[in-house]
């Protein structure tokens, strides 16, 4: 039997095993078996034979086993004896498939394939019954209804139609749809055959909708192509189109927007009839409206405009310039003299971007009177009142000149370049303008036809240097540095070098990377000699010195670093020559010949330039420092040319101008390539008179910490604290043996001066903090014995002339507390210095606070001296306890420690002088804890929990601050407004952390604010006498002392001013408002908050609270003469006046 007998024989119900057998050789790339060569050679009756047979197959499995239940019988694990195997059922109806797929690629003209129509009816059936996916049978029966409609044959739409559906559901959901994609494209001429305004096809419509949306089909070839002809399918589908791109122009990136900006021109370019007219006068004029009106400020501005813009650059074709011309005739003339300056703006762009907007179908005449007039107007809205308008312009008319200058008349070009340079560039009402002008020119000068006039006219901006501007001053030097590029002119024909140099030395980095730009190769000619670099170096300094350092400071961003190198060696060799000694030269001169072959520039004595010439030096080294590092070679050869002349340098220039940058070098080299120098550094340290200057010791200092000897610092220091604590007699342990045989007076001052310039500055600090910790806590324990020197001062009523200053001992304290804190943050483990902070603040309760006591008659003079230096040690201590918070060292012992003291320090008797000082540690505390910690806390509700017990003492404190507040208001009420303006920063600070939390335990923040300003309101109201007394207040100035200064912080914020509305409600809620005095102080709070403006919804909720009480005392209101009817007459006319706003 032959092939085609056995295979037509298998193709039934009875011999399916066979079939599914030759399907698989079929499949199997090592059979010679092929279904397409079997079918082909098939004569045109067995074929239909075949197909009739494959059709009974079909129907017969599918009826075993409908496609719907192929999942469900699967999953259900076919229970059921009788049911067919899923998969049976699928690699039947997969080889049908693909008998059909090969018969279709055989068919002839003339063959009746009404069964292979049958057959491929229920493919079709089985593919819209199964959900959308990328299994085989599925991708085979797909396949099979795109060959059918490409094949052309009867009920091809149907076919058709499924096969593009289900790619285009492919490409949307797909990872990688790009092969979806391209047989969509293949497929879009079915979209001919479905009417638009069906139902049946709301589903397709909307997936082409969502086309638009895909960033793949935006960018890929043919996904460009198949949107470019949606925008010719339909002529109603355009709006959707273009309505459904602007709603995700906001969100599309500049490149996307490029994207679509080609879909756009290329659907406009072979759009023709209607679809043109629509495409034009729904889509590309809407964007021109739209670039118009919208504000500048708008996100999809900057999108339109591209769009739009996009149009602008295909001028020169007719059909682009007639479009142009036809599209802005209604809307561009109107926006030039819209009343709206951000219209006139935008117009104003659009139209130089367009420029010239003619139709080229009209005769030259006429082009050429249009292109004029539009010349007039460019030129018109140059002299716009806006300033906006005015660089819009500016931008156009140079972009105008750049594109069109062959074209466009001399004289008309001249007035246009004399209205920039003479009267914009110089426009005193807007630097913008002034620095669009300088940012625009450089548009022009790319235009070399432009540099003959620009080299007359720019000379006329050299004043422009100096503008009050510094983005004038950038862009006028970036116009310089492109005048320098394209070279139009020659830049200090434009601007003179001096002024150039003058600013350089005065004017900020901007502008002086710039000048620094624009003069580097003045200066530094990097294919010159090194001599010729340090002759112009001179040249540079004897001109202006200050710009030299500036120069000096930029140059190593314009060149290698080796050249850096070669300038400073070429320095020094200058600074040889110009040493003056018995000696022989040779001995620092360099030996080479390469080096004496060319006489170094002589500067004798002249010390300005020596000094310049050492600080460029100094400059130079320290931009190639990290270089250096990284070239052992290269660093050891500096050291050592260096190293050999440092001595004479010291010993030749001993003015202090060339002793600053002296020390500077030998800070950056090696102890011992400067021996003589770093021998004596500690001793000049140690010599240092007591009133020294920073700049005196610092560079001595820096010197030290760069060559690791801080530790030697630490050590002097030491010694100075504790000699002068020695002198004063106190017993102090020390077992170290000091290594300096000199016998210096104690400088306890300078110590500190020492300590404060080390801790300072960062690099400094990291040198000290690295060292070993002998020396560090040798130092912690000094500063921590002045405690008595202090407690002297403190307990005795006269001053000892032998022992340190008061200010002195105050001074080690501080600087004792801020080292612990230090130390503490340097260390990695442990809570030594934590708990060395505890102790202190333990010393200051027990010794100092008794000293805020009131004293009696006797011990004025002692109190008088001892009280404010009590409230000063406390200050300073909480001050550093602030920062100690504020940088997450404090743990809850320590917060804990430190809130004690200051209720302490709140209990003394003149504790309310550091009100101001505990203010800033409350709100540190509070801020160390966030509202969301104790949220999510399951132990929040115990009382015992940490965090609560904290931050109720933090709300026990605050409620003790406004007391004291109100007592010396009271009592001294000039001491305490002043009291009360200290603590202004504080309370604001503290309230803005605490309004965060709406629950306990600080909650009762606002309910004491609110408490203190009701009950002084209402005792100012309980003492009136005279009805003409009650007035409501308009300000926070009308308020009684205490209040108006609490309502100010409040009313400061809005955050605030809500938090404290609602307290005013909740305190209703609570009914703890009732009298009449009360109710009206309430209405006195909120007409001052209504002044302000802020809070409407919460003040009128507050006012409905007050009313509901209010009308309670009515009955009062029958004698308007009584002071109560008066009170409530003056409440009901504010509370309308507040429910009214």
């Amino acid at each position: 039997m032959s092939k085609r007998e056995a295979f037509l024989e298998a193709a039934c119900q009875e011999n399916v095993e066979d079939f599914l057998r030759f399907i698989q050789l079929h499949k199997n790339k090592t059979e010679p078996f092929d279904v397409e060569e079997v079918v082909q050679e098939m004569p045109r009756d067995q074929r239909q034979t075949l197909w009739g047979k494959l059709a009974s197959l079909l129907q017969d499995i599918l009826q075993e086993l409908p496609p719907e239940r192929w999942v469900k019988g699967r999953d259900e694990g076919m229970e059921v004896e009788s049911a067919a195997d899923p998969k049976h059922v699928m690699a039947v109806v997969d080889g049908v498939t693909l008998v059909a797929a090969v018969s279709l690629k055989v068919l002839e003209d003339g063959d009746t394939y009404s069964s292979l129509l049958e057959i491929t009816h229920r493919l079709h059936d089985v593919l819209v019954s199964l959900p959308v996916s990328d299994a085989p049978l599925q991708l085979h029966i797909h396949k099979l209804c795109e060959a059918w409609w490409k094949k052309g044959l009867k009920e091809k739409e149907q076919f058709g139609r499924t096969a593009f559906f289900i790619s285009l559901q492919k490409s949307l959901i797909l990872k990688k749809p790009g092969v979806e994609i391209q047989r969509v494209w293949s497929l879009h001429d079915v979209l001919w055959s479905l009417d638009y305004t069906s139902e049946d096809n709301k589903q397709i419509i909307n997936l082409l909708i969502d086309c638009f949306l895909h960033p793949i089909y935006i960018r890929s070839d043919d996904g460009k192509r198949f949107l470019v002809f949606l925008f010719s399918w339909n002529v109603d589908f355009i709006w959707i189109i273009h309505g459904t791109i602007k709603n995700q122009l906001e969100f599309y990136s500049k490149n996307m927007t490029t994207h679509i900006t080609e879909i756009y021109f290329r659907a406009w370019n072979k759009a023709s009839g209607d679809f043109l007219e629509r495409i034009e006068n729904l889509c590309i004029q809407d964007f021109m409206q739209n670039a118009i009106l919208l504000h500048r400020t708008s996100p999809v501005h900057a999108k339109v405009r591209q769009i739009v813009s996009y149009f602008h650059t295909r001028k020169g074709c007719s059909k682009v310039d007639k479009m142009l011309c036809n599209l802005y005739k209604p809307i561009l003339w109107k926006a030039l003299s819209a009343p709206n300056f951000e219209v006139r703006a935008n117009a104003t762009l659009l139209f130089t971007d367009a420029f010239p907007v003619h139709d080229p179908e009209q005769n030259y005449k006429n082009i050429d009177e249009v292109v004029q007039k539009q010349l007039d107007t460019a030129m018109g809205l140059l002299d716009d009142p806006h300033t906006t308008v005015r660089s819009s312009a500016t931008l156009g008319v140079c972009k105008i000149l750049a594109k069109c200058w062959e074209l466009i008349p001399s004289i008309i070009i001249t007035d246009f370049l004399k209205k920039l340079v003479m009267e914009l560039a110089a426009d005193n009402s807007s630097p913008d303008v002034r620095c669009s002008v300088f940012k625009c020119l450089t548009i022009v000068l790319d235009n070399t036809l432009s540099h003959p006039i620009l080299e007359k006219l720019l000379p006329t901006l050299k004043y422009s240097l100096h503008d009050t501007s510094e983005k004038v001053r950038t862009a006028f030097l970036d116009m310089l540095i492109k005048v320098k590029a394209v070279r139009a002119a020659k830049f200090w024909d434009v601007c003179n070098m001096d002024h150039l140099l003058a600013r350089l030395a005065i004017d900020s980095h901007p502008v002086s990377k710039r000048i620094v730009d624009l003069l580097f190769k003045s200066f530094f000619p990097v294919n010159d000699s090194e001599h010729e670099w340090c002759c112009r170096c001179i040249t540079l300094i004897q001109m202006n010195p200050m710009a030299a350092r500036k120069f000096y400071q930029h140059a190593h961003k314009h060149t290698a670093p080796t050249n850096i190198i070669k300038l400073m060696l070429a320095i020094r060799r200058v600074l040889n020559s110009s040493i003056q000694t018995d000696t022989d030269l040779s001995q620092i001169n360099d030996s080479n010949k390469e080096n004496s072959a060319q006489a170094e520039p002589l500067l004798g004595k002249d010390l300005a330039v020596v000094s310049s010439l050492l600080e460029v030096v100094a400059i130079l080294w320290r931009s190639v420092e990290k270089a250096l590092k990284q070239n052992e070679e290269a660093q050891k050869y500096t050291f050592a040319k260096f190293g050999n002349v440092m001595a004479k340098y010291f010993q030749a220039f001993e003015d202090e101008r060339c002793t600053v940058p002296l020390i500077q070098l030998a800070s950056f080299m090696p102890p011992a390539a400067v021996p003589t120098f770093s021998c004596g550094i500690l001793s000049r340290l140690r010599r240092m008179d007591s009133g020294a200057v920073l700049t005196q010791y610092s560079q001595l200092l820096d010197c030290m910490c760069c060559w690791g000897q801080a530790a030697d610092i630490l050590e002097l220091v030491t010694d100075w604290l504790t000699e002068a604590l020695t002198k004063q007699g106190d017993k102090v342990n020390t077992n170290r043996r000091v290594r300096i045989q000199e016998t210096v007076e104690a400088k306890p001052d300078m110590a500190l001066a020492y300590l404060e310039y080390l801790f300072s500055n960062s690099s400094t600090r990291e040198k000290v903090l690295a060292l070993d910790q002998k020396p560090l806590k040798q130092l912690h324990t000094v500063l921590g014995n002045w405690r008595l020197v202090l407690y002297t001062h403190l307990s005795s009523p006269t001053e000892d002339p032998k022992s340190p200053s008061m200010e002195t001992a105050l001074k080690v304290f501080m600087y004792h507390v801020r080292f612990c804190a230090h130390l503490q943050h340097n260390s990695s483990e442990g809570r030594e210095y934590m708990l060395s902070l505890e102790h202190v603040a333990a010393w200051v309760a027990e010794r100092v606070l008794p000293f805020l006591a009131k004293r009696t008659n006797d011990d004025d003079d002692e109190s008088e001296k001892s009280q404010p230096l009590a409230a000063q040690i406390t200050e300073s201590f909480l001050t550093v306890c602030r920062d100690v918070l504020l940088v997450g060292l404090g743990d809850e012992t320590f917060k804990g420690q430190i809130l004690h003291l200051c209720s302490l320090t709140l209990l003394s008797e003149a504790g309310y002088l550091c009100i101001p000082a505990v203010l800033p540690i409350l709100k540190e505390v509070v801020d160390s804890y966030g509202p969301e910690d104790n949220n999510n806390n399951p132990a929040q509700e115990n009382e015992e929990d940490a965090t609560t017990v904290i931050l109720s003492v933090v709300g026990n404190i605050f409620q003790k601050i406004i007391e004291l507040l109100a007592r010396r208001l009271r009592k001294e009420p000039e001491e305490g407004k002043q009291l009360c303006q200290s603590a202004v920063p504080g309370l604001t600070d503290f309230l803005q952390v605490a309004v965060t939390w709406d629950k306990a335990p600080l909650r009762g923040v606002f309910s004491t604010l609110f408490a203190v300003i009701i009950v002084e309101k209402r005792h100012l109201l309980q003492k009136i006498t005279h009805p003409e007394e009650v007035i409501a207040p308009e300000s926070v100035e009308d308020m009684p002392p205490l209040s108006s200064i609490l309502l100010s912080v409040i009313l400061k914020l809005p955050s605030l001013t809500r938090a404290f509305l609602t307290e005013v409600c909740s305190s209703f809620d609570s009914e703890a408002i009732s009298s009449l005095s009360e109710l009206a102080s309430v209405l006195h709070v909120l007409a001052v908050i209504r002044h302000t403006g802020q809070s409407k919804a919460g003040l009128k909720s507050a006012a409905i609270c007050v009313e509901q009480q209010l009308y309670k005392h009515a009955a009062t209101s029958v004698d308007t003469r009584d002071i109560q009817g008066v009170i409530y007459e003056s409440s009901l006319k504010t509370l309308n006046d507040i429910l009214d706003v």
